[in-house]
C-alpha cells in the first residue's frame, strides 16, 4: 500500500508502528502518514474555506480547538496518479466530458478531480458568461455543472438559458450551492436543473452524475 506523508516534515518510520488514515477504493488503498491520530470525531463543521495551502480546505473549531481540514482528494493522486481519472468499469465512452461552472478558484480546483473521478474530462469556466461563449464555440459536453450562487449571471439564470437555446436545451445541468435550502431545490427544478447538491457533498455529486448517466443511456435504448 503507498503510503504519502500528510505534511512535508511527516516522517515515515522505517521500524515500529506508524500512524495512518487508511483509504481504498475498489481494489486499491493508500496510507496517509501523520504523526499521531488523536481522536476520531463525528461532527458537522463550519469550515473557513483557505485556497493558499495545497492539501488543506481550511480550518474549523473541533472540540474547542483550531484544527485544519485535509482535502484527502489532494493526496490520492499522490499515491496513484491515476486515482481521479481512470477508465471505470462499465463506462460509457459517449459520456465523458462535463463542463463546470463556478467563480470560486477553490472550489473549481476542489470539484474537477471528484467530477473526473466519475470518468469524465473536465472543462471549467470561471462565469456562466464563460460557459456560453464555451458552448456557442460548438464544443459538445454530456454534463453542464454550475454553482448556483455566482456574481451577475447565476446558475438558476444559466440554465434558463440554456433550456431556452435548443441546441442546449436538453443538456443535463447539476447545480451547486454552498447553502442549499428548499427553496433553491424548488427554484432549480424550475429552470430546468436535473439535480441540486451541496458544494462539499462529493459523494452526493458523484451519485448525481451516475443518475444522470444511467438515464442517458436509458433514453438512447428507447
Amino acid at each position: 500500500m503507498p503510503l504519502v506523508p500528510a505534511a512535508p516534515d511527516a516522517i515515515i518510520k522505517s521500524n515500529g508502528t506508524q500512524a495512518l488514515l487508511v483509504f481504498s477504493d475498489e481494489q486499491r488503498a493508500m496510507g496517509l502518514v501523520v504523526d499521531e491520530i488523536v481522536d476520531i470525531v463525528q461532527d458537522r463543521l463550519d469550515v473557513e474555506l483557505i485556497s493558499e495551502t495545497a492539501g488543506l480546505l481550511g480550518s474549523a473549531v473541533i472540540k474547542g480547538q483550531a484544527t485544519e481540514i485535509i482535502d484527502i482528494g489532494h493526496f490520492l493522486p499522490l499515491a496513484f496518479g491515476d486515482w481521479h481519472n481512470r477508465k471505470l468499469p462499465g463506462e460509457d465512452k459517449a459520456l465523458r466530458r462535463a463542463l463546470l461552472i463556478d467563480d470560486s478558484p477553490f472550489f473549481r480546483n476542489m470539484l474537477a478531480p471528484v467530477v473526473k473521478a466519475a470518468g469524465y474530462a473536465v472543462t471549467t469556466a470561471a462565469s456562466a458568461g464563460e460557459a456560453l461563449a464555451v458552448l456557442e464555440s460548438g464544443e459538445r459536453f454530456q454534463f453542464v455543472i454550475t454553482d448556483i450562487e455566482m456574481p451577475g449571471m447565476d446558475g438558476f439564470d444559466l440554465a434558463s438559458a440554456l433550456r431556452a437555446n435548443p441546441s442546449t436545451a436538453q443538456l443535463p445541468i447539476v447545480g451547486l450551492s454552498s447553502m442549499l435550502s428548499p427553496l433553491a431545490i424548488e427554484r432549480g427544478k424550475s429552470v430546468g436543473l436535473r439535480d441540486c447538491v451541496a458544494k462539499f457533498d462529493r459523494c452526493g455529486l458523484l451519485a448525481a452524475l451516475k443518475a444522470q448517466a444511467a438515464d442517458a443511456r436509458c433514453a438512447r435504448r428507447a
